[in-house]
């Protein structure tokens, strides 16, 4: 099975980040880690070898992306705003560097995202922002009412990164 590590510096972060990508082809797949958790969990977890039959044809492909967690939704020494603040540099990460390193590599356009835990607020959150990229999302016993990580603080970036709030919002004109 293809297995590559990729590092580079990410401007939206300021610092280096790391992912995994298994697989040769096929639907994309972006893995969120659990709470706090490295780009290597799923494939630690026996997850990549119980998806092995699914890589191995070619029918997906993993990348396995790190966290910023413990910088933003769980920094509970730095101010709410600035925790949000950094969850959407992570967003902006995903969004303006992973996928487009996807792209270069696979031309399959059907990208999903998953995640377990607080992953799985990643991937339905993720999915939900960007619809235009994201065409499923498969989120395994996430949290999606993020109230709690934010000591009473409310503001517009907070509003679009609750999923509980903005889909509460969300219509289609078209009704």
């Amino acid at each position: 099975m293809h297995r590559a590590y990729h590092r580079w510096f990410s401007p939206s972060l300021n610092r280096d980040m790391e992912l995994l990508v298994f697989g040769h082809h096929g639907s994309p797949v972006i893995v969120f880690p659990t709470s706090k958790g490295k780009y290597y969990e799923y494939e630690d977890r026996q997850m990549v070898a119980a998806l092995g039959e699914h890589l191995n044809q070619g029918w997906i492909q993993l990348i396995c992306v790190d966290s910023v967690d413990a910088e933003s939704w769980y920094a509970d020494w730095v101010h709410p705003g600035g925790r949000i603040y950094r969850h959407v540099q992570y967003d902006n990460y995903v969004l303006n560097e992973v996928v487009p390193f996807i792209r270069g590599q696979n031309d399959n356009s059907f990208f999903m995202t998953t995640g377990c835990s607080f992953g799985a607020y990643h991937a339905i959150n993720f999915g939900l922002r960007h619809p235009d990229v994201i065409r499923r999302s498969i989120g395994l016993s996430g949290l999606y009412d993020m109230r709690s990580f934010m000591d009473g603080y409310y503001d517009e970036n907070f509003y679009f990164n609750n999923p509980v709030d903005f889909t509460a919002n969300l219509n289609d004109a078209r009704q």
